[in-house]
């Protein structure tokens, strides 16, 4: 599992060069929820093919360790989230939630979902 975590620290990168096209881009375009889920939908396909490309590289052992992959992968996500935007830029906890309320059309819950689920979604075992 020490190599999975390992393997995660690119899709930090993939996020924030995600983050980067959407305010160099198309953020001064769209209104800011636009933007979010335009850049939620781009993580969704930008992690997705990094996530295919290294599980078909790694795969894993079972149907099980591909689920426990996708665990890690979300806790890791999470943890880097509020801890880098709670210390290190000093978001409020309301502006770190905010990101989670669907029902206001915020998608990145999907993000984490797709995290989560891929792993177990390309395991061919």
């Amino acid at each position: 599992m020490f190599r999975f975590a390992l393997l995660w620290l690119p899709m930090l990168l993939i996020a924030i060069g995600n983050g980067m096209i959407r305010e160099a881009w198309y953020g001064r375009s769209l209104s800011e929820l636009r933007a979010h889920q335009l850049s939620s939908l781009l993580a969704i396909l930008f992690l997705g093919i990094y996530m295919w490309a290294v599980l078909k590289r790694y795969p894993p052992a079972s149907a099980g360790q591909a689920i426990s992959i996708g665990l890690l992968w979300l806790v890791l996500t999470v943890a880097f989230e509020f801890l880098f935007g709670r210390l290190v830029v000093g978001h409020t906890w309301q502006r770190l939630f905010a990101d989670y309320n669907i029902w206001a059309g915020r998608l990145w819950p999907f993000v984490l979902l797709w995290v989560t689920l891929a792993p177990r979604l390309f395991f061919r075992g």
